[in-house]
C-alpha cells in the first residue's frame, strides 16, 4: 500500500513538473515574438516641441535584447536623430549592438566597415522620428541616413493643420 502510494506521489510530481517546464518554455518562446513595430506612442507630456524617443542600450549583445531592455527616455533636446551601430561576424552573427539618440555630427559617420585587426563588420544608421530605430543595419542598403522632409519646412506644418481645422470648421458649420 505504502509503495503505490509513493509511486502515484512520484508520477504527480512529475506530471507537475512537466507542466511547469511546459509553460516555462511557452513563455520563453512567447517572449521572442514580440512585435516591436507595434509600440505604441508614449501618453507622457513631451518635455520640448519635437521631442522624440529613441531605443537606447549600450553594447547589448543582439537587436532583440537591445530592443526589449531599452530605457524610455525623450532624446536631449540638442539631438534629432537616432543612431544605431551594430558590430557582427563575418557570418552575420552580432556581437555588439549600441542604440542612441544623437546628432546631426555623429550621423555623418553611417555605412559599413570592415575591421581587420578584430575581423568583425560595423554597420552604422541614422534615421530620423519617434522610435524609428527598430531594425539594426547588416549591409549597405540598410546602413543609411533616413531623414524624413515633408513636415520639416518653417511652418508649412502647422500651415496645412490651419488649412484641415479651417476646411474642417467650415464643413460643420454648411451643414
Amino acid at each position: 500500500m505504502y509503495s503505490n502510494s509513493m509511486s502515484l506521489l512520484y508520477h504527480m510530481l512529475a506530471v507537475v513538473a512537466f507542466f511547469q517546464i511546459l509553460l516555462i518554455s511557452g513563455n520563453w518562446i512567447l517572449a521572442k515574438n514580440i512585435n516591436f513595430y507595434n509600440v505604441r506612442l508614449p501618453v507622457d507630456p513631451t518635455p520640448y516641441p519635437s521631442s522624440f524617443k529613441c531605443f537606447t542600450c549600450d553594447n547589448v549583445v543582439d537587436n532583440y535584447n537591445c530592443n526589449r531592455w531599452a530605457e524610455d527616455k525623450w532624446c536631449p533636446q540638442n539631438t534629432q536623430y537616432c543612431l544605431t551601430v551594430h558590430h557582427f561576424t563575418s557570418h552575420g552573427r552580432s556581437t555588439s549592438v549600441t542604440k542612441k539618440c544623437a546628432t546631426r555630427e555623429e550621423c555623418h559617420f553611417v555605412g559599413c566597415r570592415h575591421h581587420k585587426e578584430t575581423s568583425y563588420m560595423e554597420c552604422i544608421s541614422c534615421c530620423e522620428g519617434m522610435i524609428c530605430n527598430v531594425d539594426i543595419p547588416t549591409n549597405q542598403t540598410n546602413a543609411v541616413f533616413a531623414v524624413v522632409h515633408a513636415w520639416r519646412t518653417s511652418g508649412s506644418g502647422r500651415q496645412v493643420m490651419s488649412t484641415l481645422l479651417l476646411v474642417l470648421v467650415t464643413a460643420i458649420f454648411m451643414l
